[in-house]
């Protein structure tokens, strides 16, 4: 691994139980990259991103994140190292004001205790980036709307000084403007130096933002290459999805 990879994972088998979902994946992340998985429903991109964080069962193959093994690592330890996980459902704590639940992610992290940074600099820092959420600080998640919830979602991810965020699904169920909006926030999140991989079923609105792209059906990876590849050739993905993979 280069220092510019972040996280590899190589030839990963995994699933629930003793059903296998992922079949031989392997998928690579630079630092300053943003990730596009996308497929049909069904494909295995959930089970990828819960495999990655041992949320689903890993039959073989590897994780590698920062030159360290994080294979058979339990979640909580992955997100010490600099890891975080913004599942598509169960992302916030809904009964919890928007100031308790980001407390709860910084105090939750060593990182926390490590760095200089207050809980302060820190909430300020991601109240920069969701302004939305400066005047609900002492809300209940419960009262946001849909759009305001994933910005919490997000800013629980990111006042941990992550390294790496998986994004599942975060723009399910939202409006087209909100869902660009979202988009565009974690293309933000990935230029301030955060490596990205996202998971998102509006492929169309997420190729734009996106750097590199992997397609996964059935289980399996079945294309790859830089996002541009697809933009120009739109049906390449297209085919794919259907199980008709051609070359560009």
């Amino acid at each position: 691994m280069t220092k510019d990879h972040i996280l590899r994972v190589s030839n990963l088998y995994a699933g629930y139980g003793k059903n296998v979902i992922l079949h031989d994946v392997s998928v690579l992340l630079s630092r300053d990259t943003l990730t596009l998985i996308v497929g049909p429903n069904g494909s295995g991109k959930s089970t990828l991103a819960k495999a990655i964080f041992n949320l689903a069962s890993v039959f073989s193959g590897e994780i590698i994140f920062k030159d360290i093994d994080v294979t058979k690592m339990m979640a909580e330890e992955k997100t010490m190292l600099g890891m975080q996980m913004i599942p598509q459902t169960s992302n916030v704590f809904e009964n919890l004001t928007v100031r308790e639940n980001l407390e709860i992610s910084f105090f939750n992290t060593k990182k926390a205790y490590k760095n200089k940074k207050t809980f302060r600099d820190m909430l300020e820092y991601v109240l920069q980036i969701f302004p939305n959420l400066k005047n609900r600080e002492y809300e209940k998640v419960k009262l946001l709307s849909g759009g305001e919830r994933q910005m919490v979602a997000l800013a629980r991810a990111l006042i941990t000084e992550p390294e790496l965020i998986i994004f599942d699904e975060p723009t399910a169920m939202l409006s087209p403007a909100l869902s660009n909006f979202i988009l565009n926030k974690i293309r933000e999140i990935n230029q301030s130096g955060v490596a990205v991989m996202l998971i998102e079923q509006n492929v169309k609105a997420a190729i734009n933002i996106a750097d590199y792209l992997y397609v996964l059906l059935s289980g399996r990876k079945v294309l790859e290459g830089p996002s541009d590849k697809f933009t120009k050739d739109f049906k390449l993905l297209e085919d794919a999805f259907f199980g008709r993979v051609r070359e560009a």
